[in-house]
């Protein structure tokens, strides 16, 4: 939001630029402030303060200052970064939305399109060759590991999702040239997963890391042959509970899905209507 406030400077009005600019040296206290006094501090009358949150995309300043607060607040620890312990449900909506919805639009701009399409590249070779893509992750990165095997082996591609340590080891050591190990952690500090990790590029596999860029997971995927797509957010792994990076990494495995579906081509199609098919006969039948 701040960065975006940040932008638009140079289109707003200039009575409605000082108020930009109040706001960007302290929006803690912007949050907080009443109306008359953030006019006598950027030398404008009310109405513009009123007409600046309009031009930058908020219904007043009620609306502004609730989006803001969501921004800046350091949260509550180990539940969500955004929110205060006397929220209402309506600020949690809006907080919760808010800090995702951000942080999506950031990691879109920022995203990294030569890992993707190195990632992309090995996937699809390994779909196509008959070789094993497995996914590693454990606590809630395990339940991404599962997601992802779920979405892609319905491309018809070996795909496995392992969440134990031991496991991932062995797992780890049966791989080979072509085969492929997609590791996924929010901190990029789990020793299972750096061990794994090592022991797949050690024996060939192409080691594809989903992780926060700068984290010893991250490093080991840095060179040779290995991808990473690092998974930068606001999220601070220690403090709070793991929302936005779960969102990220999903929404990455989302984009890796349809990009390996879309290469592996029209042959894929066939099969996968006759899954929909079948699923169909699953269901109850509509009422009558």
């Amino acid at each position: 939001m701040l960065d975006r406030i940040k932008a638009s400077i140079p289109a707003l009005p200039p009575a409605e630029q000082r108020v930009a600019k109040l706001l960007l040296a302290d929006p803690r206290s912007f949050a907080t402030l009443p109306v008359s006094e953030l006019a006598d501090r950027a030398h404008v009358s009310k109405p513009t303060v009123v007409r600046f949150c309009r031009s930058v995309g908020y219904d007043g300043l009620a609306d502004f200052k609730l989006k803001l607060a969501g921004t800046v607040n350091e949260g509550v620890p180990f539940v969500h970064r955004a929110v205060d312990e006397d929220d209402k449900p309506g600020d949690l909506i809006v907080k919760v939305i808010d800090n995702a919805v951000a942080a999506m639009l950031k990691y879109r701009n920022n995203a990294a399109g030569h890992a993707f399409e190195q990632a992309l590249t090995a996937l699809t070779a390994a779909g196509q060759a008959g070789k094993r893509i497995e996914f590693y992750g454990v606590g809630n990165s395990g339940i991404v590991a599962q997601d992802a095997q779920h979405k892609f082996f319905r491309l018809g591609v070996h795909a496995t999702a392992v969440s134990d340590g031991h496991v991932q080891v062995m797992a780890a050591t049966m791989l080979g040239p072509g085969d492929c190990a997609v590791v996924i952690s929010n901190s990029g500090r789990s020793r299972d997963l750096i061990d794994a990790a090592d022991i797949a590029r050690r024996k060939g596999a192409t080691v594809i890391v989903i992780t926060a860029s700068g984290s010893p997971l991250a490093q080991l995927a840095q060179g040779n042959g290995q991808v990473l797509l690092a998974a930068d957010h606001p999220e601070d792994f220690d403090r709070y509970s793991p929302m936005v990076s779960r969102l990220l990494h999903l929404t990455i495995i989302d984009i890796l899905t349809t990009g390996v579906a879309l290469r592996l081509g029209p042959a894929l199609r066939p099969m996968m209507q006759e899954i929909k098919r079948n699923l169909r006969a699953k269901r109850y039948a509509a009422p009558g």
